[in-house]
């Protein structure tokens, strides 16, 4: 089968197809005719060395749509629909930037015939499932609280927004572009706050003692700031890196956070664990609500599979709030 490795780090030139085997599925995995995948950051800071050195050859990607060709169990059949994420895709075994990929069953999901194009489905499962680990499983939203996602302009950004209207909360979406409001209130945003830095005095000025619930994407660097808009008892996850390393320097939790506001990560590696396991996953009802126009589907940028390299360099340089698809 072809596959894009990478054996060194650097640019989007590094992405080199080759032909490599097929592996066999072992009794706990699937293998999966790969239809379409998202790009994420995840591959980009894998390929630049982010993550340590390359020091085998890799297969990157961290998600996929596509057809069951093998599952030695019976669970899935041939030629059923299904989506894949994490299961150490990239890291312990070859990931999805390729014409198949073998995955640990727990982290397979039936897609339900869900009725939307492969394109329109690779957009969907590393984006959307972590807003529904954050946001039901970390924050545990409730219709008519006040949500704030600071960094929603990002392709988690978005589909957190799209799933916490759809959920029935109010959404309050930052951006540090003017120009990005109007989609990010077409993804379903009440309001869009320009991030200068400072948002959370004036958020806590309009909304008395504070919002209920913040997803934090940008990460460290603003999240004692984003801490500050929640009221008592409120709660943050941080699910995002954009603003670099996620280190606190001189967090003072006395007058650093709020009075018994509660700060956690989410982790989007719990995916198929037995602490998240995706039997509950809510893919398919999202694929099916995006389909009958009830929640906003994000923006795609589609390319081929030839075209992967020149999509790192549109990964690297994203001005636009969409997402990057690659449909084989």
């Amino acid at each position: 089968m072809k596959a894009y490795v990478i054996e060194r780090t650097g640019g989007p030139e590094v992405l080199t197809l080759r032909d490599i085997d097929s592996v066999k599925p072992q009794a706990n995995e699937v293998r999966i005719r790969v239809r379409a995948f998202g790009l994420n950051k995840a591959e980009a800071y894998l390929r630049t060395g982010k993550m340590g050195p390359i020091d085998a050859p890799r297969v990157p990607g961290i998600e996929a749509v596509g057809e069951v060709i093998e599952d030695p169990a019976g669970v899935f059949h041939p030629g059923q629909r299904v989506a894949t994420l994490m299961g150490g895709m990239q890291f312990d075994r070859h990931g999805s930037y390729a014409e198949e990929v073998t995955v640990l069953r727990s982290n397979v999901i039936d897609l339900d015939d869900a009725p939307l194009s492969w394109a329109e489905l690779a957009a969907l499962p590393q984006a959307f499932l972590t807003a529904w680990g954050a946001l039901d499983h970390s924050l545990h939203i409730q219709a008519g609280q006040t949500l704030l996602i600071r960094g929603a302009t990002s392709t988690v950004g978005l589909a957190a927004t799209s799933y916490a209207q759809h959920a029935g909360l109010t959404v309050i979406a930052t951006t540090r572009r003017t120009e990005h409001t109007a989609a990010l209130r077409q993804a379903g945003a009440s309001e869009v706050v320009i991030d200068d830095g400072n948002i959370g005095a004036q958020l806590k000025s309009r909304y008395g003692q504070g919002i209920d619930a913040a997803l934090e994407i940008v990460g460290a660097s603003t999240l004692p700031d984003t801490a500050s808009a929640l009221r008592p008892f409120g709660h943050l996850t941080t699910i995002g890196l954009l603003g670099g390393a996620p280190i606190l320097n001189q967090f003072n939790l006395m007058s650093d956070l709020p009075p018994a506001v509660s700060v956690n990560f989410f982790p989007s590696q719990l995916f198929g664990t037995p602490a998240l396991p995706l039997t509950a996953s809510p893919l398919a009802r999202i694929a099916g609500d995006i389909a009958k126009g009830k929640m906003h589907k994000l923006a795609t940028r589609v390319c081929s599979f030839d075209d992967v390299p020149q999509a790192h360099q549109w990964l690297d340089n994203a001005r636009e709030p969409s997402k990057i698809v690659v449909v084989l």
